[in-house]
């Protein structure tokens, strides 16, 4: 069984490192119940500690990791990152669901040209997809 869910590229994700003063947006890839995977524009030391941000819904989801891998893909780097508290780890299937709900909801309108709201796009998700969304 997969260990991350995959996600659409379309969900933004913010992050500083500890040792860097700017911070940087990019996509999420994946994310699973101890962390999380981004493409990044340069390369990042493992070992790194990280704050990321997924500024989805409010209030942003919030968390702090280390970096845990980096592989270079295709003119831009894969990074992997570890979270640190259970706290965080807990938080994750609600992010999952959140990500999920707000890409449904762009594809809809993108394909079907209906607008909805996030809580339109989540009732219509959940009552699609939350008997298979994986535990």
């Amino acid at each position: 069984m997969r260990q991350f869910i995959r996600h659409p590229t379309d969900v933004p994700i913010e992050y500083s490192l500890s040792d860097v003063v700017n911070s940087e947006s990019n996509y999420l890839h994946d994310i699973s119940h101890g962390g999380l995977c981004f493409s990044a524009k340069k390369p990042m030391r493992v070992g790194s500690r990280i704050h990321i941000g997924i500024p989805i819904d409010k209030p942003t989801f919030e968390a702090d990791g280390t970096v845990v891998w980096c592989r270079l893909a295709e003119g831009h780097y894969d990074v992997g990152v570890e979270f640190e508290t259970p706290a965080d780890e807990f938080s994750v299937r609600m992010v999952e669901q959140v990500c999920q709900i707000e890409h449904y909801r762009n594809e809809v309108h993108h394909h079907q040209g209906r607008s909805l709201t996030s809580e339109q796009a989540a009732t219509e998700w959940i009552s699609q997809n939350a008997a298979s969304f994986p535990r």
